[in-house]
């Protein structure tokens, strides 16, 4: 008896070896390993090239961040109005386009798919095609139509820059979290629904009192996602601004990215990273929390 036991955990051993080992070692090769190595590397002055060349500085790196690097911080708070105003905006849109595409509508499926194939193109790609209809598309527009909305210098001055990285954020986003917030409201009960309209509740109290409440859990999904999205925004501010005009539009993630890679400072931008992780981390975590508390069961 003892011995059938012992080669049943023997077997189920070997299985989650063969199939869990493989992701569990590229996780930590990958992902653990370095995260654990930034901890030391957060701590010395390297270029980033030749490991023996790290020279231990101390607090050095950190006490240089918080007294002596304007751009960093002005970074930071252009990542949080940016991460305030797209995660607002894209949880709007995507829940408001939930409500139309939730219904029985006979093209539904078809505007599903529009809206949700920008969430296919490579944030990359994407950001050249929006720069070449900020430049160009927009003032062709404005020159036929002298509607002055097209004329804007979107990519030219700080605050049309700003929202120019918004609106593609948006864009891109919104539709993978419609998605989400429709297979909520499919899940709401109809028989709650049927109540509430027999109570003679209209479409706000309905909105208010049984949709919003029973969703929660998708807000919390999609209010987490967009947040950690927006703070770590790299892709989309290279390639639209690059951090311009000056550096009025330069996010945290490319802040770290040029420190370490286009100033060869490794240590700096290893403690700019593990500060941004941790604020990231503080502020995704309060925001679960928050919106845990506030789900309910139907």
């Amino acid at each position: 008896m003892s011995k059938g036991i012992t080669r049943r955990r023997w077997s189920e051993w070997v299985q989650q070896t063969v199939f869990v080992g493989p992701g569990l070692i590229a996780f930590i090769l990958i992902v653990l390993l370095p995260f654990v190595m930034g901890f030391y590397y957060m701590f010395t002055e390297w270029d980033g090239i030749n490991i023996g060349d790290a020279k231990w500085t101390g607090m050095r790196n950190l006490t240089k961040i918080f007294t002596d690097d304007e751009r960093f911080w002005d970074a930071f708070l252009f990542t949080v109005k940016f991460t305030l105003a797209g995660v607002l905006i894209t949880n709007l849109t995507a829940f408001l386009l939930a409500l139309m595409l939730s219904r029985n509508l006979k093209s539904r499926n078809v505007l599903r798919t529009i809206f949700f194939l920008p969430n296919v193109i490579g944030g990359l790609l994407l950001g050249y095609i929006w720069y070449f209809i900020f430049v160009r598309g927009f003032a062709a527009i404005g020159e036929a139509t002298g509607i002055g909305f097209f004329n804007l210098q979107w990519l030219g001055t700080p605050n049309t820059a700003f929202w120019g990285i918004v609106i593609v954020f948006v864009w891109q986003t919104a539709g993978y979290m419609m998605i989400i917030y429709i297979a909520a409201m499919i899940g709401v009960p109809k028989d709650l629904i049927e109540a509430a309209k027999i109570d003679g509740a209209g479409m706000l109290q309905m909105l208010r009192s049984v949709t919003i409440p029973l969703i929660m859990p998708a807000i919390t999904i999609c209010l987490f996602l967009t947040t950690s999205n927006a703070f770590k925004m790299f892709d989309l501010n290279l390639s639209l601004t690059s951090g311009g005009p000056g550096n009025a539009t330069e996010s945290i993630a490319l802040n770290i990215y040029r420190e370490a890679l286009g100033y060869s400072r490794y240590g700096l931008g290893t403690a700019k990273a593990m500060i941004f992780f941790l604020g990231v981390a503080i502020i995704t975590v309060t925001q679960v929390w928050i919106t845990k508390k506030q789900e309910v069961e139907a």
